[in-house]
C-alpha cells in the first residue's frame, strides 16, 4: 500500500518550505554520492562518536537529516514529504513548520540514540523528521482522503487508516529490530517512532483553531 496523493482542495498557501526541503534533500544527496563513504562518515550521526564529543559532533544532528542510504530511500522519503508536508505547512505557517520539521528530526535522532548508545553505525535520513510530519497530519487531518496504490489498483482511504497502519508497522518492526540495528545497521525504526510521537505532541500545541 503506497500513498501517491491526497486532497489539497482546502490548502490556502504554496508549500514553499516543503519544496525547499525536498530540493535541499536532493542536493545534499547528490553531494553525498560524490563524496562517498568519507562524506557519510563525516556528516552522518554516529551514536558513540557523538557521545564521546557532543560539541564537536553537534552539526551531524542536522546534516544527517538530509542524507540518505540510496535512491529508493530518498525517493520514498520525498514522496511522503511531498504528499503530507504541504497541508501541515499550510496549517502551521511557513516558519513554524520549518522549526517543527527540524525539531521532529532532532527528537527522532535522540530516540534512535537511546537504543543504540554504543553503536558506531552511521545514522542518516530524513525519515524521522518526515515521521513527525505524518504524526501531525494524522492529528490534524484524520479523515482526509489519501489515494494509495493497492496492488495494481488505486483506492482512497482516510489518513487515519493509511498513517495508522504505517505507524503500527514501525512499532512492531522497531521492537523486533532494536538489538540488530544497533549492531549491524538497517532501518532506524526507533527514529521513526520518536519522530512520529514528537510530531503528534508538537501538532497538538501548534494546531490552532482551524478545523480541517
Amino acid at each position: 500500500m503506497v500513498p501517491i496523493g491526497d486532497d489539497n482542495t482546502s490548502r490556502r498557501t504554496q508549500p514553499v518550505v516543503t519544496y525547499a526541503l525536498i530540493a535541499l534533500n536532493i542536493l545534499f544527496f547528490l553531494v553525498e554520492l560524490g563524496g562517498g563513504d568519507a562524506f557519510i562518515q563525516t556528516w552522518a550521526f554516529v551514536p558513540n562518536r557523538f557521545l564521546a564529543n557532543p560539541g564537536g559532533d553537534f552539526l551531524t544532528i542536522y546534516t544527517s537529516m538530509f542524507m540518505h542510504g540510496g535512491w529508493l530511500h530518498i525517493g520514498g522519503n520525498m514522496l511522503y514529504l511531498w504528499i503530507f508536508g504541504d497541508n501541515v505547512e499550510d496549517r502551521f505557517g511557513h516558519l513554524k513548520y520549518l522549526v517543527f520539521y527540524l525539531v521532529c528530526g532532532i527528537m527522532a535522532t535522540f530516540a534512535q540514540l537511546a537504543f543504540s548508545i554504543g553503536s558506531s553505525i552511521p545514522n542518516l535520513g530524513a525519515s524521522g523528521a518526515i515521521a513527525g510530519v505524518l504524526g501531525a497530519y494524522l492529528l490534524l487531518f484524520p479523515q482526509r482522503q489519501v489515494t494509495v496504490m493497492v496492488g495494481a489498483g488505486l483506492s482512497r482511504m482516510p489518513a487515519l487508516v493509511v498513517i495508522g497502519l504505517w505507524f503500527v508497522l514501525q512499532l512492531f518492526s522497531g521492537i523486533g529490530s532494536i538489538a540488530e540495528t544497533a549492531d549491524t545497521g538497517g532501518v532506524a525504526y526507533m527514529a521513526h517512532i520518536g519522530g512520529f510521537i514528537a510530531g503528534i505532541v508538537l501538532a497538538f500545541i501548534l494546531r490552532g483553531n482551524r478545523v480541517a
